[in-house]
C-alpha cells in the first residue's frame, strides 16, 4: 500500500494539493497509479481542497486520528513548529502517510514541499 500524507496550511485549493502530490511522486520516480490513498490528519479532514484532490484522483482519502499521529520523532525525518503545536506531531503529512500506510510503514524520502502544502510517501503493508 502507498499512501500520499497530506499537510497544509488553512485555505488552500485543490490544485496545490494536486502539485504537491505529483511533485512529491516525481521526486520519488513513481506514477500517480502506484497510490493507493491518500491521508491527512482529522484537524484537516473538513478542508475542502484534499477532499476534492482525492475525489479528482479518484482515491480514499483517510483521516488519521490524532493518537495515531503521534509517531516517534525519528519516524518523521521532517519537523515543522506549527505542525508541532496544532498537530502535536514533528510532520502532518509524514505521520498521516505513516499511520494509514500500515504497520512497519516507511517513508521513501522526508515530505515535499510546494507552496502551502506538504506531501509525504509512506510505502506500508496494509491497514495499522
Amino acid at each position: 500500500m502507498m499512501v500520499a500524507g497530506i499537510g497544509s496550511r488553512k485555505g488552500i485549493n485543490v490544485e496545490d494539493v494536486l502539485a504537491a502530490v505529483e511533485t512529491a511522486l516525481e521526486a520519488h520516480g513513481l506514477a500517480l497509479t502506484a497510490l493507493s490513498a491518500l491521508a491527512t490528519a482529522r484537524l484537516k479532514q473538513d478542508e475542502a481542497a484534499i477532499m476534492a484532490a482525492a475525489r479528482q484522483l479518484g482515491l480514499p482519502l483517510i483521516v488519521v486520528d490524532d493518537e495515531a499521529l503521534k509517531a516517534p520523532s525519528s519516524a518523521t525525518p521532517s519537523h515543522s513548529d506549527l505542525s508541532q503545536a496544532h498537530a502535536r506531531t514533528p510532520s502532518v503529512s509524514e505521520a498521516a502517510a505513516l499511520a494509514a500506510a500500515g504497520k512497519n510503514a516507511q517513508l521513501l524520502g522526508p515530505r515535499t514541499v510546494v507552496g502551502p502544502v506538504t506531501c509525504a510517501i509512506a510505502l506500508g503493508g496494509g491497514a495499522a
